[in-house]
């Protein structure tokens, strides 16, 4: 059922909300039909019959999606319990992590990690620039006994919409010959990002399968490296229900899965891989993902002026192909996301971690008609609101658009 705002004065104007609501908030993203048919049908008998050779389907499937030749497990959980797998099977209380910070999410996993005894380090940075890697450098450089066993950072920050840029920071890793694990929270941009798990030197990425994946909330995916693999040994503050080692038996679903499978997901990715492989694969999709956000970003910046709406993120090259961040000025921005929502069915993303602004999501199901239409009524809720604008955004991103259907 649709959520209505009760303090909402219908009496006022009449609402144009009345048809398909359009979500674009930063996850969970727009679900296909077909994957929310398939979470319709019942529950199957689950240690033998079709929900076995699914699960081993999508299992098969999963280390292409980050680009790896390594070893995947599936958490029936969110991205949250992918980040204590993540460190739960390579660390110990005591030992050392440098957080990345950029954005929030990177300093999250930090502090989660903090509860479980790990000794927290944040390299300093802002919501406004990617990690610097010649800092991580530095650093590590400066790190002479090797104290520092892991680094944490975000891919893409759905707070901030900023994009890191992690080939740089594992060059940066190596130029400083430090061994620490290298862990990337890929959460907003798997499925919608360029990555390249084993060509970047990534040790861990991690996932959650509500967004760029596009199935509802619920699991959540940790990639492993060789030498993530091997820090395994290492870790003695393991827990049982996250540990590798109980589910690493192939023959035992039960068992990899820690439990009941997560049967109505399982089905669901399979049906998003295979809408994937019908677009043509992820570098079709990652093109896809590519013009949206240019779409985005022209739109943005055709609005743009002194002491209004602006970008977040500073340098053009790390704005991210999935959320964009846009800072409203002078104009407040939950009036004008209750605004858009209310009196016309456009849901976006409320800002988070003291970022005063409305976050546009560009991930997942989208195609040009649902963000054009996601624009266009952004754009009539700033001029609504009485908001200085350059430009028509609009018209901005559908000649970026435009550009594309003409090759």
């Amino acid at each position: 059922m649709t959520e209505i705002d009760s303090s909402t004065d219908s009496t006022s104007r009449t609402s144009l909300r009345h048809g398909r609501e359009m979500v674009a908030i930063p996850g969970p993203s727009i679900i296909p039909d077909e994957v929310l048919e398939v979470f319709a049908r019942p529950m199957p008998d689950l240690y033998e019959g079709p929900i076995i050779e699914t699960s081993h389907d999508v299992r098969r499937r999963l280390p292409a999606i980050a680009r790896t030749s390594g070893e995947v497990f599936i958490v029936t959980g969110n991205g949250h319990a992918a980040w204590q797998m993540a460190t739960s099977n390579t660390l110990n209380a005591g030992d050392k992590v440098l957080v990345l910070e950029a954005g929030r999410f990177a300093t999250v996993w930090g502090e989660y990690s903090a509860i479980s005894g790990i000794d927290v380090e944040v390299l300093p940075g802002d919501d406004h620039h990617p990690v610097n890697p010649d800092a991580v450098e530095q650093r590590l450089r400066d790190d002479t006994a090797h104290d520092i066993k892991a680094i944490l950072v975000a891919h893409v920050d759905t707070a901030s919409s900023v994009r890191n840029d992690i080939a740089a920071l594992r060059a940066a890793i190596d130029a400083s010959n430090h061994p620490a694990l290298f862990m990337v929270d890929c959460i907003a941009s798997m499925g919608c990002e360029r990555i390249e798990m084993d060509e970047w030197g990534v040790d861990i990425a991690i996932a959650g399968c509500q967004k760029g994946l596009m199935v509802p909330p619920g699991v959540s995916f940790v990639w492993v490296g060789p030498k993530a693999a091997r820090a395994y040994a290492q870790a003695k503050d393991r827990v049982g229900y996250f540990d590798w080692e109980r589910r690493r038996d192939t023959s035992n679903e039960y068992a990899y899965y820690a439990g009941t499978p997560p049967i109505a997901h399982l089905r669901g990715l399979q049906v998003a891989f295979d809408l994937i492989d019908a677009e043509g694969g992820l570098d079709a999709v990652w093109q896809r993902h590519a013009v949206l956000g240019d779409a985005v970003r022209a739109a943005i910046s055709a609005w743009s002026v002194p002491g209004g709406v602006s970008f977040c993120i500073a340098e053009a090259d790390a704005r991210s192909n999935c959320v964009t961040t846009m800072l409203t000025g002078a104009t407040e921005p939950e009036p004008l996301r209750s605004l858009v929502r209310y009196q016309a069915g456009l849901i976006v993303g409320l800002g988070i971690a003291g970022i005063d602004g409305v976050r546009i999501a560009h991930m997942g199901h989208v195609n040009p008609p649902m963000l054009l239409g996601t624009l266009g009524t952004l754009e009539a809720g700033l001029v609504a609101s009485g908001a200085e604008l350059g430009a028509s955004g609009v018209a901005a991103a559908t000649q970026v658009i435009a550009r594309h259907l003409q090759r």
